[in-house]
C-alpha cells in the first residue's frame, strides 16, 4: 500500500448493494408530486446530490426552494421505508477489504449524495457501527455535491490527508469518477458492482475499472510494487551518477 493514505468509497452500488431502490423511490416521489421526468434523467442523477438533483425537476417560482425540500423529504422518507422494509446488504467482500486496508495503515472514508439521516440508517441496518471507516462524508456535508471534489476533500479533511496524489477514489457512477478527477486523486477506480457498466463508465475520467471493490486490494498491491521498484531503479541511477 505503498504511497497510499486514503481510500474514499462511495456507498450505493460501490460498498452496499444498489437493486434499484434509490431510482425506484426517487421516480415515486416525482409521480407523487406529478412532477415530470425522463429515463435519462433518472440515469444521470445517479451518484449525485439528491437535494440538488431535485431542483432540476421543479419549475423556477417563488417557493421552489420550499417546494423542493417538501420533495426531498418524502423521497428520503420513502427510501428509508424501503430499506427497514426490504433490508440491505454489504457488496461481496466490502468489509473485508475495508478491515484489511485498515490493518495495513490506510484510511478509508464513505461519501455518498445522500444525507446524514438516510446514510446512518443505512449504516445501522448493516452494523456498520463506529470505528469500521475512519470517516463518512454526507451530501448534507458539503455546499455542492457530485461532481465537485467536495466530499472527497472532507474526507481527507478529515483524515489529515493533505495530498490528493495519496488517494484513491472507488465509485459506481460517472459522478463519482468525474468527482475523483476533479480532486486530482491518484487512482480513480470504477467498479460494475451498481449503476453504471463497462461501457459508460469507459467514457469516465478513471485510471481503472474492477468488477467489484472486492478487487481493490489486489490493485493497491501491484501499484505498491510498481512503486517499489521505481524507487529502487531511481536510487541505482542516483548511485550510478554519483559513481560517474
Amino acid at each position: 500500500m505503498s504511497e497510499i493514505k486514503l481510500v474514499v468509497c462511495d456507498i450505493a452500488g460501490t460498498t452496499v448493494r444498489d437493486s434499484g431502490q434509490v431510482v425506484s423511490a426517487f421516480a415515486d416521489t416525482l409521480r407523487e408530486y406529478e412532477l415530470e421526468f425522463s429515463a435519462d434523467q433518472l440515469r444521470r442523477l445517479r451518484g449525485s446530490s439528491k437535494r440538488q438533483a431535485l431542483l432540476e425537476f421543479i419549475p423556477a417560482g417563488p417557493d421552489r426552494d420550499r417546494f423542493a425540500e417538501e420533495v426531498y423529504v418524502s423521497f428520503r422518507d420513502r427510501l428509508a421505508h424501503i430499506y427497514k422494509t426490504d433490508g440491505i446488504e454489504p457488496i461481496d467482500g466490502a468489509e473485508q477489504v475495508i478491515r484489511e486496508f485498515r490493518a495495513k495503515g490506510v484510511s478509508v472514508a464513505l461519501n455518498t449524495g445522500f444525507d446524514r439521516e438516510i446514510t446512518e440508517l443505512l449504516l445501522r441496518s448493516l452494523n456498520w457501527g463506529e470505528g469500521i471507516v475512519d470517516a463518512v462524508v454526507c451530501g448534507d456535508d458539503v455546499l455542492q455535491g457530485r461532481p465537485a471534489p467536495y466530499l472527497i476533500f472532507h474526507a481527507m479533511e478529515l483524515t489529515r490527508t493533505i495530498n490528493p496524489n495519496y488517494v484513491v477514489n472507488v465509485g459506481d457512477t460517472v459522478m463519482d469518477l468525474e468527482a475523483g478527477y476533479n480532486a486530482r486523486v491518484h487512482l480513480n477506480v470504477g467498479v460494475l458492482s451498481g449503476a453504471h457498466d463497462r461501457e459508460t463508465l469507459e467514457h469516465a475520467p478513471h485510471t481503472h475499472i474492477l468488477s467489484s471493490i472486492a478487487m481493490l486490494p489486489t490493485l493497491l498491491d501491484s501499484f505498491a510494487s510498481k512503486v517499489v521498484l521505481a524507487t529502487k531503479k531511481h536510487k541505482k541511477l542516483k548511485i550510478g551518477s554519483a559513481d560517474s
